[in-house]
Formats: structure tokens, C-alpha cells, sequence
């Protein structure tokens, strides 16, 4: 049996529960290739990948949204035509699709099924939280962007059937987790200037940030700024008193696990982050709506509490693939 596992390569969760998922499938009967498309990501993955595609990614800006305009122009729309079409999805038995789009609309148009395994398609289900605010085209592009016809998703919450809650790399499951002097910030939407301006008011506490622009470790006041390599960041987050992060998955879920107490800002425009911010803040996390001064107090104020959000997340990751393989080969 040929499966193809697809992967969303924008951003670093996606290719983070991929590094779990992968050497679970490589113990099945099963012969696996492995696609990767979008050029977002700070970190790769240790096994041998059959199609390294550009696809289409979402550029990150640096005021705490997603660029439109180098998205637009970064998408070759016949360049990703081709890549669509010349992808052989006829040649495999099974096509797992991590809210990869290349894969997804070439099985669409070859009339193959496409099965997903993605936070996004918890993100989607009526029972999951979603923001008050309306946006169409977010949640339009939320389900278009990558189609399949049978869906396994992952939440915060296993909100119903066929949603299941995060997969949680083993390196997290591993760290030995203490309290330390620090916070760890991971805000990839915005420049280090704009995260430096605003943390540096926040005088009385020591900040680790991580950054998708900065290539050596550097200190301004209060702060240190450091490129993104896997080791560093989950020690720093496992010795934290505390994570600033983006609305994204697979960071929030991490240190949900951990047990830190945790501050998010979800991306502007981008209707799958503020589905998240409205999950976890019915969890009970608190939420700002932007890294600006007006919001600095609220920083100040989660700095001083030690509220943790109680979370159960077994590993159940293999138990998920089995019935997936058996249910769809």
C-alpha cells in the first residue's frame, strides 16, 4: 500500500506534529512518501521528503498580521497550477493531508479522496468556538484552501466526534519542566523592533523572545532575542515562569501541557488564529487583541498571576492513525 502524507509547510506546527506522525507511519504496512509544500517554516524535518514544493503560503507581516500583498505576488498562480497538475495523487492508495494544498486540489481534480489530519479541520466543526466577530472570506479561504473529503482533526478540546485533542511532540512530553526567571515569546507576525518597544516597558521582568528575523542572539535591557531552533526553544519554554505567544495551535497547546501560564495574541486577519484565541478563552487564557502600548498593563497584569489552565492531553497519537488507516485503506 503507497501513502502520501502532505504537509503544510507555512508556519512550524504543521512540520511539529509531523515529526511525531511520521515515524508512527513508517511502522505500518505501508510504503510512505512524504511532501512538504510552503517556505514559512524555521525548522525541518529529519526524514527523507519525495516532493519539496513552494505551494502556497502565507507570508507573515511584521505588525502582527498576514502580509496580503506578499502573499498575492509570492503565489504564481501558473507555477502552482503545475504543481498540481503534475503531482501523481493516482499513484498512491491513501493521501493524508495536513492543510497541505497541492495535494488537496490535485486529488480534487483527479476525483481521488484526500484525507485530513489537521488542526484546521477541528477548527471548522460546529461544536468548536468561534470568534463573535463575522468573517466570510476568512472562513471561506479557511475551507477552500485545502479540500478534502473526510476529516480528523485536532483541538484544544475534543469538541466532538472525530476531533481529537493535540498531538504533543515527544520532546515536549520529555522536557522536565521547572519554573525559571524567565518568559518565553514566540510572536512571529511581528518585527523584533515592534516586540522590543513594548516588552522593554515591562521592566521588571526577564523576556527570552524568539524570532523568525534574527539570525544571532542579541540583548537589548530586559531582553534577549534568539533565532528559532527547536532544543533552545523547548528548553526555554519548559524553564519559563510563563509564554507569550501567537494564536496559533501547537505552541498554546505545548505549554497548556506544560502546565505555563499562557498570554496570546492572535494574527489580524486570519480567521483561524481568532478561532483559536475564542477556544482558549473560554479555557479560560486571556486574550489581547494586539501588541500595542494601550495593552501593556494587561501584560503587566498576567505577568503577576499564576493562573494555570488545568488540561488533560494522552498520548493518543497512534491510537488516531491506526483508525484511520483502517477505516480509510
Amino acid at each position: 500500500m503507497k501513502v502520501l502524507y502532505a504537509i503544510q509547510g507555512t508556519g512550524n506546527g504543521h512540520l511539529s506534529r509531523a515529526r511525531d506522525i511520521i515515524p508512527i507511519l513508517q511502522k505500518k504496512d505501508i510504503e510512505l512518501d512524504i511532501l512538504v509544500s510552503g517556505t514559512e517554516a524555521d525548522i525541518n524535518i529529519p526524514y527523507p521528503i519525495t516532493y519539496r514544493l513552494k505551494g502556497l503560503s502565507f507570508v507573515f507581516g511584521k505588525k502582527g498580521g498576514v502580509d496580503v500583498w506578499k502573499t498575492y505576488f509570492k503565489a504564481k498562480s501558473m507555477r502552482l497550477h503545475k504543481e498540481i497538475n503534475s503531482l501523481p495523487v493516482e499513484n498512491y492508495d491513501l493521501v493524508i493531508n495536513d492543510f497541505e494544498p497541492v495535494s488537496a486540489w490535485a486529488c480534487k481534480l483527479k476525483k481521488k479522496p484526500c484525507i485530513s489530519l489537521s488542526h484546521q479541520a477541528a477548527v471548522m466543526v460546529p461544536n468548536a468556538p468561534k470568534p463573535k466577530k463575522k468573517d466570510a472570506l476568512g472562513k471561506l479561504i479557511l475551507k477552500k484552501y485545502a479540500p478534502t473529503t473526510k476529516q480528523y482533526g485536532f483541538h484544544f478540546k475534543a469538541y466532538q466526534e472525530g476531533v481529537f485533542t493535540p498531538v504533543i511532540r515527544q520532546d515536549i512530553r520529555n522536557a522536565v519542566c521547572e519554573t525559571g526567571n524567565h518568559y518565553t515569546v514566540y510572536l512571529p507576525s511581528y518585527d523584533d523592533e515592534k516586540i522590543l518597544s513594548i516588552l522593554s516597558k515591562v521592566k521588571e521582568v526577564s523576556w527570552q523572545v524568539f524570532s523568525k528575523h534574527n539570525k544571532k542572539v542579541t540583548t537589548y535591557k530586559n531582553i534577549t532575542v534568539q533565532p528559532i531552533t527547536n532544543e533552545a526553544f523547548v528548553k526555554s519554554m519548559a524553564t519559563s515562569k510563563g509564554i507569550l505567544c501567537g494564536g496559533g495551535f501547537e505552541t498554546p497547546a505545548e505549554a497548556l501541557f506544560m502546565r505555563k501560564k499562557l498570554l496570546v495574541i492572535p494574527m489580524k486577519g486570519q480567521y483561524e488564529q481568532q478561532c483559536n484565541a475564542a477556544a482558549l478563552k473560554d479555557m479560560g487564557v486571556p486574550v489581547i487583541k494586539a501588541l500595542k502600548k494601550k495593552y501593556i498593563q494587561d501584560i503587566v497584569y498576567w505577568t503577576e498571576t499564576h493562573t494555570i489552565i488545568d488540561v488533560n492531553y494522552p498520548d493518543i497519537t497512534e491510537q488516531i492513525i491506526d483508525t484511520l488507516l483502517q477505516e480509510n485503506l
